[in-house]
């Protein structure tokens, strides 16, 4: 994650927060968790728009398409168009996110698996065929890892992880969300703290 520390955090939105009542004379070094629930209690989450917060996550592209959704969000993702999988610095292979449903030793997980592999083998023979990265991309499944950077506002952050880690998200989504909810509370204390409650 990219963002200034949980603590200075909270002072900035607690700033600009205050100018809406005109309490800046308030402002103490602990008074910015109190106020910002405060805000947070009384629907005024407009104010927490004044910060953001850059993650960095590893994932499928399955469920980037559902990430990038989020309109209020600026993302930066690895491209299957540019990077060429067989080359070294790829380990001159794919990689794919195992789905979470799936047990090891499940039929689903053998035909998943096998599925992979036949992708990664039509994807390689492209290429040895002189197909470009961005041709070969064709045959990759939604399961083919991907980085992808994403930058929010505090509010879609929150509204972010109402809607994906509830029980009607997918199951990849929700478990990305909540390891990123938990470390978000982690470091950023107040803010996400009522979500999921």
């Amino acid at each position: 994650m990219f963002a200034p520390d949980g603590e200075q955090l909270l002072k900035n939105i607690e700033l600009c927060g205050r100018v809406c009542y005109k309490s800046e004379d308030r402002i103490t070094d602990e008074s910015a968790a109190a106020f910002i629930r405060m805000i947070m209690k009384s629907g005024h989450e407009s104010v927490l728009e004044h910060e953001k917060i850059t993650a960095r996550v590893v994932c499928d592209r399955g469920v980037t398409h559902e990430i990038v959704r989020h309109r209020i969000a600026s993302y930066s993702q690895e491209s299957t168009r540019y990077c060429n999988y067989s080359k070294d610095k790829f380990g001159g292979e794919l990689t794919f996110i195992k789905p979470c449903y799936f047990a090891d030793d499940s039929e689903g997980y053998r035909l998943w698996a096998q599925a992979m592999e036949n992708a990664e083998k039509s994807y390689f023979a492209l290429l040895d065929a002189g197909a470009k990265p961005e041709e070969a991309r064709g045959v990759l499944p939604n399961a083919v890892k991907t980085e992808l950077v994403i930058t929010m506002n505090i509010r879609e952050w929150r509204h972010f992880f109402r809607l994906r880690t509830s029980g009607r998200a997918h199951p990849q989504m929700r478990e990305l969300a909540g390891m990123m909810l938990e470390g978000f509370r982690q470091r950023f204390p107040v803010i996400f703290d009522d979500i999921g409650e």
